[in-house]
């Protein structure tokens, strides 16, 4: 969603300063929005407004903006409208507006994007290693793009000079869970941190993350804790076992001292009880699209108590 809103905005020739409210702000205040709207500063300088708003929340705030001579161009990403909503039925048939619906990727959509991609930026990239890019990201185009960009300058690659682009390039740029956003939230939760963790749910809206993507993001790390577990067996410490799959190359050694904490509190039923829980979650974020991200951070701070429980 944001990354086609963001497409939109560089078709503008000079959009100028962006102006930001939130939904809940042009709640409490409809007229704020159409003020702006139509306002100058005292230089005159050009804006653009950008609203970050939950299901209809800006509708009363939009019914007041369709009344007054705008001057700026107004953006509304709002994550759980549909298109039989307040706001898309106020919008959708007046010539001023355009009203898009966007649903969540899948793996396959993704991969094939990252492709292109990486065919834009000059690299030379196999199906598996697009998909691997694809699920690192959280079947977000953003980062997906970033690991992109990151692999061409490593591999120094345009479009005059291709380059092949393989699984031990992308290794060696670091995984995009964990430099790129959801990496300290996946941690923040299956670590027990919950000192943490409100400023990393917070982060959530702040980047718009998918929440599929996200929660999927956390599925792939109970994988590798099963697998770990699986391999370290009832009596191994963690603290001991990681490090010797980390000296195997087994593991990557940014994630040692995180792979540690968590496999500490995940492991035995506890680990079973957790997959379960992200198995139940995943279905319920599918089958209510419009309260997924609510339904994903209740999830997500019931899972980091549990953790915290276990330290």
């Amino acid at each position: 969603m944001q990354e086609a809103a963001l497409r939109i905005l560089s078709l503008l020739p000079d959009p100028g300063e962006k102006v930001e409210f939130t939904g809940a702000e042009l709640r409490r205040d409809i007229a704020r929005l159409g003020d702006e709207a139509r306002s100058t500063s005292l230089f005159g300088d050009r804006r653009y407004i950008w609203v970050r708003a939950s299901g209809d929340e800006a509708h009363d705030a939009l019914e007041a903006l369709t009344s007054v001579e705008r001057l700026w161009p107004v953006f509304v990403l709002a994550p759980g409208a549909t298109d039989k909503g307040r706001c898309a039925k106020l919008l959708e048939k007046r010539d001023d507006a355009l009203v898009a619906m966007f649903y969540p990727p899948d793996l396959r959509s993704v991969t094939q994007s990252v492709r292109a991609m990486a065919s834009a930026a000059g690299l030379r990239m196999t199906n598996d290693l697009a998909e691997r890019i694809a699920a690192a990201s959280g079947l977000d185009t953003r980062l997906a793009q970033s690991e992109v960009t990151k692999l061409a300058l490593y591999l120094d690659a345009n479009a005059e000079r291709p380059r092949d682009a393989d699984m031990a390039a992308f290794a060696a740029i670091g995984a995009v869970a964990q430099d790129d956003g959801m990496g300290t939230i996946v941690n923040a939760v299956l670590g027990g941190d919950v000192a943490r963790l409100g400023a990393e749910l917070r982060r959530i809206d702040q980047l718009s993350l998918n929440p599929v993507g996200l929660l999927l993001a956390v599925e792939r790390r109970a994988a590798q804790l099963a697998g770990l577990a699986a391999r370290m067996g009832p009596r191994d410490n963690p603290a001991s076992f990681i490090e010797g799959e980390k000296a195997a190359r087994r593991v990557f050694w940014k994630d040692a001292d995180d792979l540690t904490r968590e496999l500490a509190r995940w492991r035995g039923p506890a680990l079973e009880r957790l997959v379960d829980r992200l198995v139940l979650l995943h279905r319920q974020l599918l089958t209510n699209s419009q309260q997924a991200e609510l339904l994903l951070m209740q999830g997500l701070a019931d899972i980091a108590r549990a953790a915290a429980r276990r330290s």
